[in-house]
């Protein structure tokens, strides 16, 4: 059995480059904000008083990621936010945050909101995973 490359001039396959290695760029000066990672889950009172489902506070009962990202001295028209998959990129003139995500996300129906008064970014997305006995719906 012989694997047979693509284009024989290839140096690499397109699987062995990580997804947004595009955007990463060792010689842009600009800084990197303080950001955090939460998580969000939807409980009821089934969950919280008589533990009906299966849910617990870990991680892979969320449905949603909230990335809060601090931009002091920032306007809202000065931010240019792109998501994929596993990668939020952000820029914006002083500051430049490229985060790989530790779970894949619906990159196409997330939510941001700029915060003025903390002067925060907070983008809300749907982690995408695979249907088990916890995430079911």
């Amino acid at each position: 059995f012989q694997v047979k490359p693509e284009n024989k001039k290839t140096i690499w396959n397109t699987e062995e480059v990580p997804e947004g290695s595009e955007f990463d760029d060792t010689w842009d000066p600009r800084e990197q904000p303080e950001y955090q990672i939460l998580f969000k889950q939807c409980v009821g009172t089934e969950d919280v008083f008589f533990g009906m489902s299966r849910k617990d506070p870990s991680t892979a009962c969320c449905e949603d990621m909230v990335i809060k990202i601090k931009l002091p001295e920032t306007k809202y028209s000065d931010i240019t936010l792109d998501i994929q998959d596993k990668v939020l990129d952000l820029r914006t003139p002083k500051k430049k945050l490229l985060l790989h995500l530790p779970y894949p996300v619906d990159s196409k129906n997330g939510k941001a909101r700029f915060l003025s008064e903390k002067e925060t970014l907070e983008v809300t997305l749907r982690v995408s995973r695979e249907f088990d006995f916890i995430n079911f719906a």
